[in-house]
């Protein structure tokens, strides 16, 4: 298990979702990136939250997100 101690939790807002399909797909191409421990994505919502181990980089983020066929429309309040 990961240790989240000194862990960054940013939570983006995301449009295009509409399945557990599109759960999965975020939760995997996110969680690939460095520095990223988990992957929390509310469908209904429209809002993933990453946990990484610093400051995400919201421009990697963005760019895996639109590269699955959604869009990140930015940090949710």
């Amino acid at each position: 298990m990961a240790s989240t101690v000194g862990a960054v939790s940013t939570t983006y807002a995301v449009s295009g979702m509409s399945c557990g399909h599109c759960e999965a797909t975020l939760t995997r191409v996110i969680g690939e990136l460095d520095g990223v421990t988990a992957v929390d994505v509310r469908v209904a919502a429209g809002l993933v939250t990453v946990t990484s181990a610093a400051e995400p980089d919201d421009a990697a983020i963005a760019e895996v997100v639109d590269e699955a066929g959604y869009e990140l429309t930015g940090r949710a309040a």
